[in-house]
């Protein structure tokens, strides 16, 4: 009897890619409400993408690793006149939505952000419409691009709804990545078996560490991983296409498999299946750049505003209660050290708009810091405190609350009244209040790149659902590049 050898027959592919892969090949859409959200998620998350544009730190990092190459059919970059290959377009268009924290979140087990997969989508449909016109077929159609956002957002936010990556030191990235790979393998013309081979390939890459999220190492990483994430995606379904093999029990396989490896030999649980769930309950960062755990709390500031502008020097403690979630990532003191570290800070993220009334992407720059010493003497003023109601309806599929409540205590003994806020304005119960303002948001965001008339002409395509549908893809590119 042979031993100390290892049994080599392949196996079956992990049923979660099968799954995957059987979804993103057969199921149809039929959600009225998901394709009506993912307008106005891309309308959200490209404007995002143009406000990063102002901000030097972010458009140092884009643009052709060799400067001057020209790519036949290049995907175009919003925003810029960038035309790259689409494995650098997704890491460009991925970067640039990312950066200032203000696209959309889905909060569940793990956390994370959907519309980062658009960074794959649009650089992979922008290529192969500009080839289709160049053979005399048809392109893509933006409703197609709908379609794929729908469903990269689904993949993403059905494996997060139980599996907490972020328990195990890992960054939700990996769900981009992993997304994105199913996604832009089909656009690419993969069979269900190439979906299959991609997905496992993604899963082999493992993940990131959250280090680059958490103090006392937070930085600018966290605003370019998920177009690392997206770009890669790219780059594995080209592989794939190319005739690259995949690895069937890259999950469960004893020993080697991310099961075992990265997950400390749990298997994912699935609470339900996919459909278009996530697009549908898709939170919209609407009125600040902030990590969305502390949207609440910064709204709860801004209605604080008028009662303590004007008695800053008379506080007390302020004292602001949370779920375990907040706690967990963005709850520190002591210094912080960039950007990025601020704005994954919820006592500077309640802080600011008690004294200004507002959270802008300017609040959180160096000079900005260092001139409004009000902030840090505020910081250090504040009682954070776990509220176990909240942490339990942020985990609850009929509420998915994110909950801060905010009361602040002057030195004379008088306080504030205590402001509870539960639901975010761009939550799905405050969508008839929240899309007005997504609209004005992504209105403000456009002026920032391009003239008022070209601003109007976008605009007015992306408000009209079945024109938007319609539309070429490389005819809409067409409209994001400034004139």
């Amino acid at each position: 009897m042979t031993s100390n050898v290892d049994l080599n027959q392949r196996p079956e592919p992990d049923q979660v890619l099968i799954d995957i892969a059987n979804y993103v090949c057969d199921y149809i859409i039929d959600s009225q409400e998901a394709y009506n959200t993912a307008r106005n998620c891309l309308m959200d998350t490209l404007g995002c993408g143009f406000l990063a544009l102002n901000f030097p730190e972010c458009t140092k990092l884009l643009g052709p690793f060799v400067e001057g190459t020209s790519v036949p059919n290049g995907s175009r970059v919003p925003g810029t006149s960038f035309k790259l290959d689409p494995v650098k377009a997704a890491w460009d268009i991925g970067c640039t939505i990312r950066w200032l924290d203000f696209n959309d979140t889905w909060l569940a087990a793990e956390w994370g952000h959907p519309s980062d997969n658009l960074g794959a989508i649009l650089s992979v449909a922008d290529h192969l419409s500009q080839i289709r016109v160049t053979q005399g077929e048809e392109p893509l159609l933006m409703k197609e691009v709908l379609t794929a956002m729908i469903k990269a957002h689904e993949i993403q936010g059905i494996l997060a709804l139980e599996n907490s990556f972020n328990r195990v030191g890992l960054c939700h990235v990996l769900l981009v990545r992993v997304a994105s790979t199913a996604i832009a393998t089909h656009m690419l013309g993969g069979t269900k078996d190439q979906i299959i081979s991609a997905l496992s390939q993604a899963w082999l890459d493992g993940s990131s560490l959250r280090t680059y999220r958490h103090a006392p190492n937070a930085g600018p990483r966290k605003s370019w991983a998920a177009g690392d994430a997206t770009s890669r995606a790219v780059h594995l379904a080209d592989l794939t296409m190319r005739g690259e093999i995949g690895y069937p029990s890259v999950l469960s396989a004893p020993n080697w498999g991310f099961y075992d490896v990265s997950f400390k030999g749990d298997s994912f649980r699935f609470p339900q299946g996919y459909g278009s769930y996530v697009m549908e309950n898709i939170l919209f960062k609407i009125s600040f750049p902030a990590e969305f755990h502390s949207q609440t709390a910064a709204e709860a500031s801004v209605l604080l505003h008028p009662e303590v502008k004007d008695r800053l020097s008379e506080i007390d403690k302020i004292v602001i209660h949370t779920h375990e979630s907040a706690i967990r990532i963005i709850s520190k003191v002591g210094p912080l050290n960039n950007p990025a570290d601020r704005d994954h800070c919820l006592q500077y993220m309640t802080a600011v708009p008690l004294i200004f009334g507002n959270l802008t992407a300017e609040h959180y720059e160096d000079k900005f810091h260092k001139e409004n010493p009000m902030i840090d003497e505020l910081r250090d003023k504040m009682m954070i405190n776990e509220d176990p109601i909240y942490s339990k309806e942020y985990l609850e599929s009929d509420k998915r609350s994110i909950s801060n409540a905010l009361k602040i205590y002057f030195k004379d003994g008088s306080s504030t009244r205590k402001i509870e806020i539960k639901y975010p304005v761009g939550h799905r119960r405050r969508r008839k209040e929240g899309i007005p303002l997504l609209e004005n948001k992504f209105k403000k965001n456009l002026t920032t790149v391009f003239s008022q008339n070209r601003s109007r002409e976008i605009f007015e395509l992306c408000k009209d659902q079945q024109r938007l549908e319609k539309t070429a893809v490389n005819d809409f590119m067409d409209l994001l590049v400034p004139e």
